[in-house]
């Protein structure tokens, strides 16, 4: 991947944000991890009030207690079984979001990171210049479901998805992503487990 530049992308395209909570959670004992309690609150609330300020409108891909995510007050999408089968990774809740979001850019987080950076999608998007995709670099590794993506690679995407391709940085390595660095670690930890939450 690609080193982020200093050349500012167009902030004239929409951003469409997408929260992953689609996953079978087996660290967590195949719990829906969007709905477990972090200091009161379930971890995808703590996720979508950072979120949601920083993009244009929010979707949550989520294949488990869909009316209960619609409470939230966002568009909720469930993975295109019927042609990539059942929990197939973030890939298949991304390629959903590309064909409900409006044309421009779409900004991903996972549900279960309740301290995601404030600025995220502004240093993604800034460092976009004319790639079509940028993702986070923090802890000496890309954090590839933090990511920018133009709705344009939807088709390649789909590609992508129908020769079984399911890891998410291989994709962004593949669409030549821009590697966006950031200094706090905590601020890109997935409380995967119970032990996770605890030390957190």
């Amino acid at each position: 991947m690609k080193t982020g530049g200093s050349v500012p992308a167009a902030r004239t395209a929409s951003i469409t944000g997408l929260i992953l909570a689609g996953g079978q959670g087996m660290r967590m004992g195949g719990l829906d991890k969007g709905w477990i309690e972090f200091r009161g609150r379930p971890l995808v609330q703590h996720v979508l009030e950072r979120f949601a300020p920083q993009v244009d409108s929010v979707l949550i891909s989520a294949n488990r207690n869909i009316d209960r995510y619609r409470t939230l007050g966002v568009e909720v999408l469930t993975d295109d079984t019927d042609r990539f089968g059942e929990f197939q990774g973030p890939l298949a809740g991304i390629v959903q979001a590309m064909r409900a979001a409006a044309p421009g850019l779409l900004a991903v987080v996972p549900c279960d990171a309740p301290a995601l950076p404030g600025n995220l999608v502004d240093r993604l998007a800034d460092a976009l210049g004319d790639a079509s995709a940028a993702v986070a670099w923090c802890g000496g590794q890309v954090q590839p479901v933090f990511c920018l993506l133009n709705t344009d690679l939807r088709a390649r995407l789909e590609e992508a998805l129908n020769d079984a391709l399911r890891k998410p940085a291989d994709f962004l390595q593949s669409v030549g992503a821009v590697a966006v660095p950031f200094e706090s670690e905590r601020e890109f930890a997935n409380l995967n487990t119970h032990a996770d939450l605890a030390e957190f």
